[in-house]
């Protein structure tokens, strides 16, 4: 309805939502959630609508803050203001439910709804290592709002069993930690979790190209095992443990190879693989790191090498194939003629003897004819007839 430019206005604020009526422009009251009626004089009313379900996520926007500031008063009963100094974190409850994490050097306000809003603020400028059991909380929470607000919020480590872990904030060493979970608030400062494993391991060095000392070339695949025995050695010496290793058994196969044939190398494998380990192991005990052993799993020789060393090989098995069978002969000429020499002054065992070769030939045929008598056999004529012949 409008008389003499006098219109009569019906405002009507939701439960979910609070007003702002200004006047002239210039801000007269908040509106609770009902139903508002007043006559409107050259239009000189207007309001703003506020959701305030999502207050949590969404906050109060800074043009409403500065209200609230401007009429203190007006909006006590209304906003839930907080703040938080350079040094202190803000821990959001809604109903003392955990629900959100505010930086450092910020503020806001909430809308104040049937839902009790609290900011718990914490001091982290000397001890910022959080509390284990807020730490599980952050780490295993569901709600959307503070798993985001957490993943900003919080720097965590695991060290695990048989490993040291060194921390390090803006650069500087400041602890060494403990095996287990470890969280800490890092706002206003850069933390890094550096850790070393103290169980023993392997390293492979595989393929290295070295000559030895007759102009050979060959590839050795060398494995050795070890550990970490002073960490903090370790930490504060070399930039990475295993690349040093590395290297270090490089340069040490090289050394040894060098100084070396072909032939020595493969007659004895342990005497390579011992004189590498003493160095590397002097060399590696320096930075806090024990090599246990040292073994060269393969030489690898190139193909023509390969073929050359098979015929050599071939050859000094036909040679001492050759002597064991000339061995052999002689045993088996030697023999004979001591059984000679024993028959020669013994006439009766000569006879026994030929009869038994007699009695082996006769085991073989099928018809033995004898023509006169026993002598005859044994220095006239023997005649043997196979039967299946006839």
């Amino acid at each position: 309805m409008k008389l003499f430019d006098i219109e009569y206005k019906e405002i009507i604020i939701s439960e979910s939502q609070r007003g702002l009526l200004f006047k002239d422009k210039q801000f007269a009251r908040v509106l609770m959630p009902g139903v508002h009626k007043m006559l409107d004089y050259m239009n000189r009313y207007q309001v703003q609508v506020f959701e305030v379900l999502k207050t949590l996520q969404e906050g109060v926007s800074k043009e409403v803050i500065y209200l609230a500031e401007l009429h203190t008063g007006a909006f006590a009963a209304h906003l839930q203001a907080w703040e938080t100094a350079e040094n202190e974190i803000g821990l959001v409850y809604q109903n003392n439910v955990l629900k959100d994490i505010k930086a450092p050097a910020l503020r806001g306000a909430y809308w104040k709804t049937q839902h009790e809003i609290r900011v718990e603020k914490i001091d982290i400028g000397e001890d910022f290592a959080v509390d284990k059991k807020l730490a599980a909380l952050l780490s295993n929470c569901k709600d959307d709002l503070l798993k985001l607000a957490a993943a900003n919020a919080i720097a965590s480590a695991t060290v695990p069993e048989r490993h040291v872990g060194f921390m390090e904030v803006d650069g500087v060493a400041v602890a060494t930690l403990a095996t287990g979970a470890h969280v800490w608030w890092k706002f206003n400062r850069k933390i890094a979790v550096t850790l070393l494993d103290c169980r023993l391991q392997n390293m492979e060095v595989n393929g290295q190209e070295i000559l030895t000392r007759d102009r050979v070339s060959l590839r050795v695949n060398l494995s050795a095992t070890w550990q970490i025995k002073q960490a903090e050695v370790v930490k504060a010496e070399l930039a990475d443990a295993r690349d040093f290793l590395y290297r270090e058994l490089q340069l040490a196969l090289r050394a040894v190879v060098s100084t070396q044939t072909l032939d020595e190398l493969l007659v004895d494998k342990n005497s390579l693989n011992q004189q590498v380990q003493a160095i590397v192991a002097n060399k590696a005990a320096e930075y806090g790191i024990e090599v246990k052993s040292v073994g060269a799993r393969d030489i690898v020789l190139p193909g023509e090498m390969k073929a050359i060393l098979t015929q050599v090989v071939e050859a000094q098995k036909v040679a001492e194939a050759n002597l064991i069978r000339r061995h052999e002969e002689t045993q088996a000429t030697r023999s004979l003629h001591n059984t000679a020499k024993v028959m020669e002054g013994n006439p009766v065992l000569l006879r026994l003897k030929e009869l038994e070769i007699l009695e082996k030939i006769s085991g073989r045929i099928s018809t033995l004819n004898v023509y006169g008598g026993l002598d005859g056999v044994m220095n006239d004529m023997v005649r043997l007839t196979d039967r299946s012949a006839k």
